[in-house]
């Protein structure tokens, strides 16, 4: 019989590619790895890796297990988490990841929330933009992922017709989406520049300008929005840091483009913002498993950040 254990050892070999590495991911010993990783083949009938050179690749079968794996994992954390439930263990443990502005504005009250309603609760938290933290989602190695896309074709408030068209990457339907809030773009601009004091700006009129650009999907949705507007923007600067950005900016080295979330998380000294039409959005949801969402820390801590956002 495979058992849990044995393939989260075969996933961490298949990660690392050495058992060495893998016990020390795990926390273990390199013998340990190896007996559980005979017992597993044993159990399968079958070899599941092929040692070549100092690293061990997998064999048909151990792709086919480690495929597998994640869901496994996932429906047995998920069957572990609601048995203790029904019990009446008043404890839990969520694996959170989140993407950098989400993680300095929404998750840290929605945390605090859930701590005081759920003292036994535990959350850890990584950060990582998506689509690798969806990625990480199905992979089995989180357990919420608080995430964003761009939403495509709106110009103001959609009509039925201009409703957004969501990018391959941005393909959810094999998850539970929660909605937390819809965060707009801003121009961000020096102080004393031409256009610091208007009330909306039309995209390409900043067409001549140089530009700092964010974190690459945040790029890619620049120069799409730009190109759209009849021009192709001058990145002068790319960085994934947001103070940095805004301190490019303030330097008078270029203009930006920032979500307003991004911007509640850094001090905007020496900038001024402006809306920018036509209106970009981003939709910023909390996803997890189908399984997953049946757990009661899960399905609280998906509570708790729609809530955080809507304070």
């Amino acid at each position: 019989m495979i058992e849990a254990r044995h393939l989260r050892v075969l996933r961490a070999v298949a990660a690392t590619g050495s058992f060495s590495a893998a016990a020390r991911e795990l926390g273990c010993t390199q013998p340990a790895v190896s007996q559980q990783m005979k017992a597993l083949e044993q159990s399968a009938g079958t070899p599941l890796l092929i040692r070549s050179g100092r690293e061990m690749r997998l064999t048909q079968a151990g792709e086919a297990l480690v495929r597998h794996a994640a869901g496994i994992i996932a429906g047995l954390t998920a069957a572990e988490e609601e048995v203790a439930a029904i019990a009446g263990l008043r404890a839990g443990r969520v694996r959170l990841v989140s993407f950098p502005s989400g993680s300095s504005t929404l998750v840290p009250g929605a945390l605090a929330a859930l701590r005081a309603a759920h003292p036994g609760t535990r959350v850890s938290l990584v950060e990582s933009e998506p689509p690798r933290s969806v990625e990480m989602l199905r992979e089995g190695d989180c357990d919420v992922a608080l995430a964003f896309r761009y939403e495509e074709g709106w110009r103001g408030a959609p009509t039925e017709a201009e409703r957004p068209v969501s990018r391959p990457a941005d393909d959810w339907s094999d998850l539970v989406v929660r909605p937390v809030q819809a965060d707009r773009l801003v121009g961000v601009v020096p102080e004393g520049h031409r256009l610091a004091d208007a009330e909306s700006v039309g995209i390409a009129e900043f067409a001549d300008e140089p530009w700092i650009a964010g974190c690459p999907r945040c790029r890619r949705q620049l120069v799409e929005v730009c190109e759209s507007a009849g021009f192709a923007p001058r990145i002068d600067f790319a960085t994934d840091d947001y103070p940095a950005v805004v301190g490019l900016v303030a330097a008078g080295l270029g203009v930006a483009v920032l979500p307003e979330l991004a911007l509640a998380s850094v001090r905007a000294r020496g900038v001024r913002t402006v809306t920018v039409e036509p209106a970009v959005r981003r939709e910023i949801v909390a996803l997890t498993l189908p399984d997953l969402a049946q757990v009661p820390a899960v399905a609280a801590t998906l509570d708790e950040l729609a809530t955080a956002a809507a304070h």
